[in-house]
Formats: C-alpha cells, structure tokens, sequence
C-alpha cells in the first residue's frame, strides 16, 4: 500500500500536471463535426454554385470525403488566403481543405498531409502583352494576399511593384482596369478564372511556370492522431479512385479548365 507521503507526492504532481490533452481526432468524432477552412471565391478549388448557392469545388469534395471518413458532418467555414492558419491556429476549424501550398515556412506553424494536388503558379496578362516573364520583372503585377505566389514574386523579381489583393476576382478587376500588367496563381485557378470570364479573348496564359506548388490539408501541430487519418483517407481516395474522380470533375475533358493530372496522392513515406 502507498504511504500517506507518497499519495500525497502522486496527487500533487497530478494537480500540476493538469489534465491531459484531448485529442482533437476524438473531439471532432464526440462533437460529430469537422469543421474545415475553405475558399468561397477560388474556382475551381471552392466557390458558391450559382444554381444551389451552396459552396463546391475541388476542395469542398475532399473536405466532404474527410468527413465522410471519419464519421461526421462536416461544417465549411469559408476563408481567404490571408486567414486560413489565423483560424486553424485560434481553433475555429480543425483543417485547412483551401488549396494552401506546402513550404518550409508555413511547416513551421502548421503540419501538412500528403499532397492532394500539384501545380505551377503562373501569369495572366493582357492578349497583345509580351509572352515571357521577364518582360514583367519590373511591372506592377497583381497577386493574392497571403499566398506563396505574392512570395515568390517578392523573390523572384524583386524589382516589380507587386499589388497584393484579398481574392483572385479583385486581382482579375485590376487587371481590366490596368492597375497591374500582370496577375499570377496557381494555373489550374488562372484558367478557370479565364474559362468563366466573358472577355477571355482579351487575355492569355504565359506557359513558363513561376514555381512548382504541392497542396495539402493543414492541420493543427501536435494532431499526430488527425494527421494520420486526413493521410490514410487521402491516400485510400486514390486508390479507390475517388481521387481522380474529383480532379475529373473540376479539370478533366468535359471542364471549363481541363488539365492533365500528372500527380498521384502517395503514403507520406513515399514522397
């Protein structure tokens, strides 16, 4: 039996010690929700379908697929660029599902899944303007806030004047109305921008990449229970093929921007 020292010894470290940690795959799975960060303003990735006014895109689909896995319903919280790691970070979602490129900086702050999604960041420009990247190294050039594309321009032409503006739609007014020369995103998110505007042929794609850009899923630090999961369904997706269905559905033959999906979802260890 304990002594009455050493019972005292044992509850007192307990006390200090607080209570432990909840595991926020077990909390998500007791309050039957997952709560994901998505884009509301960003197709294909996430936008408001115009006939049913509810959120869809890439990533919606992906986030759903989660949920599904997990055994929940699943709550969108829809965000921009600039707030997507504010809001995981404070604890209003549980992931980031809204098209955020892996880099060693946001790491540091955020565990990423494997990648779901690869792609280039690209320029979009007036029809008559030059066709390379250099012609734009001292230009006004439009970006979205808090997207490794504002950085790299930052980087890799540290003489243009970069406009930085809260989504893609904004980024594309300035361009009609000639505040910047230039606008870069990811491709997959130009050309759909370009499919759905009326006065696409005033506009081209440059097809010299700025960089190569790996999506994933954000998740909370210290979430090795939830990190596994968001994996594991990710790369089971592929397997099943549901993974390819989506990118089919949003970038395939029959989309307004069809792309070729020259990326598979791989186990963490395989990369």
């Amino acid at each position: 039996m304990l002594s009455r020292l050493s019972f005292l010894i044992i509850a007192a470290a307990a006390f200090l010690s607080g209570p432990a940690r909840a595991d926020q795959l077990d909390a998500i799975r007791q309050a039957g929700v997952l709560k994901a960060a998505v884009f509301d303003s960003n197709p294909p990735f996430g936008f408001v379908d115009e006939k049913t006014h509810a959120l869809a895109g890439y990533d919606i689909d992906f986030a759903k697929a989660l949920a599904d896995a997990i055994g929940v319903k699943l709550d969108l919280v829809p965000t921009n660029p600039a707030n997507r790691i504010p809001l995981l970070q404070s604890g209003k979602v549980d992931l980031i599902v809204a098209d955020i490129t892996i880099t060693p900086e946001r790491a540091g702050v955020v565990d990423f899944s494997t990648p779901y999604f690869v792609t280039g960041q690209q320029f979009l420009v007036p029809a008559a303007s030059p066709a390379t990247l250099a012609a734009y190294a001292t230009g006004r050039i439009g970006a979205v806030k808090g997207t490794t594309g504002e950085q790299a321009l930052k980087t890799r032409f540290p003489e243009a004047r970069v406009l930085s503006y809260d989504d893609i739609p904004l980024a594309l007014a300035a361009l009609r109305n000639g505040n910047v020369q230039a606008i870069t995103q990811d491709a997959e998110i130009l050309a759909g921008l370009l499919a759905g505007a009326p006065d696409k042929a005033k506009y081209k794609l440059l097809p010299e990449l700025v960089s190569r850009e790996e999506i994933g899923v954000g998740v909370r630090k210290g979430e090795p229970a939830l990190l596994a999961k968001v994996n594991g369904v990710l790369v089971e997706l592929e397997k099943n093929g549901r993974a390819e269905q989506i990118f089919d559905q949003w970038f395939g033959k029959g989309s307004k921007a069809p792309e070729a999906r020259n990326f598979k979802i791989v186990p963490p260890q395989a990369q």
